[in-house]
């Protein structure tokens, strides 16, 4: 099993979800977070004064996937998620060693 976690853009959020949808994708998790990477935040007015912009509003999405699914997945939110511009996001795919169903207590792929 593998966990995918994904940084994008908000406005990105149902495009992503409809093309995980597409490939089979069941459930996901959906996190509003804040951060920057490489775009470093920008300036904005406010009443006449400027300010610095640090952290940029993002999304989180997180994915349990059986390993088969992974690239399909992967792909999925990569096309749904690109703009081309800088701030674009990161996918991150990590080993994910348990899962468990709380209702059932089913495990493994069985909870996904």
């Amino acid at each position: 099993m593998k966990l995918i976690a994904a940084v994008i853009k908000p406005f990105k959020l149902d495009e992503v979800r409809e093309a995980l949808s597409e490939v089979g994708v069941q459930g996901i998790t959906v996190t509003e977070v804040k951060g920057f990477g490489r775009q470093k935040g920008h300036t904005e007015l406010y009443r006449g004064a400027e300010y610095v912009v640090d952290f940029l509003p993002k999304v989180k999405i997180e994915v349990a996937i059986e390993e088969t699914e992974l690239d399909a997945a992967v792909e999925a939110i990569s096309k749904a998620a690109h703009t081309g511009k800088i701030g674009d996001g990161k996918i991150f795919v990590t080993a994910l060693e348990q899962a468990i169903r709380i209702r059932t207590g089913e495990t493994g792929k069985d909870a996904l």
